[in-house]
This record gives structure tokens, C-alpha cells and sequence, in this order.
């Protein structure tokens, strides 16, 4: 089974951004499998995303919700989902797997006006390139 199909299953990973002096910091996040990539969702205000606009690499493992490891590391490359077709990719592909969970954050970030600030990363992992 590749990374992909592995991190694909999990109900959460933990992804590792860095800081600028190279530090890594980790956030557990959902994810789903989109055609050979991870697809994750966030807050474009989040801290996440202002270390990925510097710095595509990361790392990524199966968590708990948590955060807690409960498996190895992978190395990858992420990418920001700029157009609407692939907003739309990522939707499908966490709708698919979170199901009635991510409908329900899909309208809360209606409610409160914050899906329009959403960012959506893909992630391609190391030796599944």
C-alpha cells in the first residue's frame, strides 16, 4: 500500500509545516485522497498557511485527533488549490470520506461567513510522485 492509500484511510494526520528558522510545527487536519494527492482544507488566516507561502515543504503522518503519532513520517510537497475546479475536487473528496461531518463544517463555514476565507491544500508525498 503506498503512502497515499495510508494516509488516504486515516481519520487524521498530523501535517508539519516549518518556520522560518527551519522549526517544525504540527497540526493535526483532515485529509482525503484526490487523484494521487492529500487534499486538506483551512483557514486562510491560519499560521499553517502563512509557513506554507514560504516554505512547500512538509511532512506528514497518521494522529490522533490529538496530534499523538500513530505512524511514521512522510515527506511531500504541498501546493495551494487556487482554481475553482479543483476547490471543487477537494470539496467532493472530503465530503466523500467525512461525509455528514463535513457537511456540517461546510455550513458552519456558511453561517458564519468563513468558507469564503478557506484555503485548500494538496500534498504531494515523497516517493509517490
Amino acid at each position: 500500500m503506498s503512502a497515499i492509500d495510508a494516509l488516504g484511510k486515516a481519520r487524521y494526520v498530523n501535517l508539519e509545516t516549518f518556520r522560518k528558522n527551519g522549526t517544525g510545527v504540527q497540526t493535526p487536519v483532515w485529509v482525503a485522497p484526490d487523484g494521487g494527492e492529500l487534499v486538506i482544507f483551512t483557514n486562510g488566516d491560519s499560521y499553517k498557511v502563512k509557513r506554507l507561502r514560504r516554505n512547500s515543504k512538509v511532512r506528514i503522518a497518521e494522529c490522533n485527533v490529538r496530534g499523538a503519532l500513530k505512524g511514521p513520517w512522510h515527506d511531500g510537497t504541498a501546493r495551494f488549490v487556487d482554481d475553482e475546479a479543483g476547490k471543487q475536487s477537494v470539496l467532493r473528496a472530503l465530503h466523500k470520506k467525512y461525509g455528514w461531518q463535513m457537511t456540517l463544517a461546510d455550513w458552519g463555514g456558511r453561517l458564519r461567513g468563513s468558507k469564503k476565507d478557506w484555503v485548500f491544500i494538496a500534498v504531494r508525498v515523497g516517493g509517490d510522485e
